[in-house]
């Protein structure tokens, strides 16, 4: 194996892939990067036996083959080095790896490519292009609602689901539910649902960044897998175990009608939320909301966001709405949980729904119907 490649490409492509090496590993290849020649370019592929990532390097390949090479160490070797050329050679006498750049030299150790685990791949399946933009909003808006106790697996995952010309995704951790709806680039053949582990779709999510071209999905229920090509500078695969097991069935948990509807300035309603969460911290995150119709047409109706501890204080802030329908309006959230779902709207104007005290409270935003955040309520003395 000899190869040449410019630094800024192998250290960018490390990067990549460093996201999936092992940690802590029962299998202490898995903290190795596998290093091959694939279409002429230099192939960097990593798992952690949950994920693997794969991307391709631009190079000269002068002798082709594969070693496997302790991930942290080539990363942080290659990223000390100049931007220059860098030349790879396997000494296939004593099996260690031999990087050279300028006047820097080094002698790693490797491991035999035949150890790694294969990597897999995903080529029959039903396969799906989003437009990255799309894609990514989407991932921004539901992944974070995911459970991260592993003690309901299924609920550590976004079940993502393909109909015709429209995706949907949807996480739920057991208080709280996010469900967004998007378009396809083109229909798929077949209607698909899996479930997908919530630390792949946010891989992917930093994957994407600004990149223009779709993203590729292709999906293998049958083999317990998902495969996303990112295609940019470089291209990237990341192919993900899916979880097993049934999703809730969340349709039944989105409340269908309402008896107050406030609209509210999101930026404004977020700042109130978070002087309050700053109170709320002492007093077990409760972040009360009040909704107020006007009382005459001098005033507008109003919403007082509150919290209060009794050993630190409490605070209280009113805040304009924009419109209101129905009756006055009590309920109370968990801090977290109300910060989470206003933060990731983040401007323009967002609807809050509530039936009573004890029931869900719902938040849309007002400019799509694509969107929708459901979240339980903490039960409070009023």
């Amino acid at each position: 194996m000899k190869i040449t490649c410019l630094q800024e490409n192998l250290s960018r492509g490390l990067a990549v892939v460093g996201r999936a090496v092992a940690s802590r590993a029962t299998l202490p290849v898995t903290q190795n990067v596998l290093l091959s020649v694939d279409q002429s370019m230099l192939k960097l592929s990593a798992t952690n036996l949950e994920i693997a990532m794969t991307t391709w390097v631009g190079a000269m390949i002068e002798e082709e083959g594969s070693i496997t090479v302790p991930a942290r160490l080539l990363t942080e070797f290659v990223n000390s080095l100049p931007n220059d050329k860098i030349e790879l050679e396997l000494d296939q006498g004593s099996g260690l790896l031999h990087i050279s750049s300028g006047n820097s030299d080094a002698h790693i150790n490797t491991t035999d490519a035949s150890e790694f685990p294969p990597i897999p791949t995903v080529d029959d399946g039903v396969a799906a292009a989003v437009d990255p933009v799309v894609i990514k909003a989407a991932i921004g808006r539901v992944a974070f609602a995911a459970a991260t106790e592993e003690s309901r697996p299924v609920l550590t995952g976004v079940e993502v689901k393909l109909n015709e010309g429209k995706f949907t995704m949807a996480a739920a951790d057991g208080f709280r539910l996010a469900v967004h709806h998007g378009d396809l680039l083109q229909p798929v053949p077949e209607e698909m649902s899996v479930i997908i582990p919530a630390r792949t779709m946010n891989e992917l999510n930093r994957l994407i960044g600004d990149q223009e071209e779709p993203v590729e999905i292709v999906m293998t229920p049958a083999k317990g897998q998902v495969m996303f090509r990112v295609k940019g500078g470089d291209t990237i695969e990341i192919v993900s175990q899916l979880l097993q097991g049934s999703f809730p069935n969340y349709e039944q948990l989105i409340p269908q009608s309402y008896t107050t509807r406030a609209i509210m300035d999101l930026p404004t309603v977020l700042r109130a939320a978070r002087t309050a969460s700053i109170f709320a911290r002492d007093g077990s995150n409760i972040i009360r909301m009040h909704l107020m119709p006007s009382e005459s047409d001098a005033e507008p109706p109003r919403v007082e966001i509150s919290a209060r501890s009794e050993e630190v204080g409490d605070n209280q802030d009113v805040v304009d709405l924009d419109e209101i329908e129905g009756d006055e309006g009590k309920i109370a959230f968990n801090s977290r949980y109300l910060l989470d779902v206003l933060s990731v709207l983040e401007k323009g104007k967002v609807a809050l729904e509530t039936t009573t005290s004890s029931s869900p409270g719902v938040f849309r935003p007002t400019d799509s119907e694509e969107y929708i955040h459901v979240v339980m309520p903490m039960f409070v003395q009023w």
